[in-house]
């Protein structure tokens, strides 16, 4: 039996103060007083008998009661939206909307491919695509915010309360520009790294560890002039007009290393492969044009797939 002490704006307000890590931040964006929120989420543990929120030096971390919760919490308040939504759109003719977020290595060879398929079913859906890091995406998924995601395998710690369907795996490359001095064959490709700038994913990015432990395995401890980023706009237009070398995700780059403005150098990468494929809630259930956009993103998959296959040299 549901607790009626329980209202919505408890679950609000626990679920974006789980999300914003911050009372302050989560008051911010309620438009409510910080006292308020605070308030809230008192009644609310008041309510469960446990602590939501702990201490954690100047912040709050999640409690592990809190986590349980929050999958609840989140999967009610998207139940919730999504109904609203579903009515919403019957009033007024059109079909539910479907948020999507993709990592960048989906988002310029995957999702491509897959909308124009999707479009060509003619649901009438508003579509929504989001990219960013894995952790931002998955919290989002994991609110309601975002339906599903589409990107690499996250850690074991992140996926509880997530369903994962692997689609391909993929490995990480380091591309250049063309006529890159690392091109000519003449020096060893690792003992010469260093001498470069290098783009590197972020330490919240899901190929970090990858990246690494491959370095690492291959005599680079560090590197002297490395730059983190997460903008492939950036890294693209660096790359191109400079000697810099980029370690990200080979879909990234696929479509410069296709019209030859990049290569990858030519290293086996082999063992930063991991998996990539669809994140979703566990308590999920896709409505009709959810249901064949994932289809669309399978069928794009196994394509690139294919092509993956057939131009690899292993």
């Amino acid at each position: 039996m549901i607790d009626s002490r329980v209202k919505f704006r408890h679950l609000q307000t626990f679920v974006e103060v789980a999300r914003q890590k911050s009372v302050m931040k989560a008051a911010g964006l309620l438009h409510v007083s910080q006292p308020a929120v605070t308030k809230t989420i008192r009644e609310l543990e008041e309510v469960l008998g446990v602590s939501l929120f702990e201490r954690d030096g100047r912040g709050i971390r999640i409690t592990r009661y809190g986590e349980v919760f929050l999958r609840h919490a989140g999967a009610t308040l998207t139940a919730l939206r999504q109904g609203l939504d579903s009515v919403s759109s019957a009033r007024s003719g059109d079909a539910v909307p479907i948020r999507i977020g993709a990592l960048p290595t989906v988002s310029s060879r995957i999702m491509p491919q897959a909308i124009t398929a999707f479009l060509k079913e003619e649901t009438g859906s508003r579509i929504k695509i989001v990219t960013g890091e894995n952790g931002v995406l998955l919290e989002q998924l994991r609110v309601g915010d975002l339906d599903l995601v589409v990107g690499r395998l996250a850690a074991p710690e992140q996926m509880a309360g997530f369903s994962f369907e692997h689609l391909y795996s993929e490995r990480v490359v380091l591309a250049v520009r063309a006529g890159h001095p690392l091109l000519g064959g003449t020096q060893s490709v690792f003992g010469m790294l260093g001498t470069y700038p290098v783009l590197m994913p972020t330490r919240a990015s899901i190929i970090r560890p990858f990246v690494e432990r491959f370095l690492i395995a291959n005599g680079i401890a560090g590197l002297p002039t490395q730059i983190e980023t997460v903008s492939d706009a950036f890294g693209r237009a660096f790359v191109r007009s400079s000697d810099a070398v980029w370690i990200i995700s080979a879909g990234v780059v696929d479509s410069d290393i296709r019209d030859g403005s990049m290569l990858a150098l030519p290293i086996d990468t082999s063992e930063t492969k991991g998996p990539v494929g669809l994140t979703m809630r566990t308590d999920a259930v896709p409505s009709l044009p959810m249901a064949l956009l994932i289809q669309t993103v399978r069928e794009a998959a196994t394509n690139i797939a294919r092509d993956d296959t057939a131009q690899s040299p292993e």
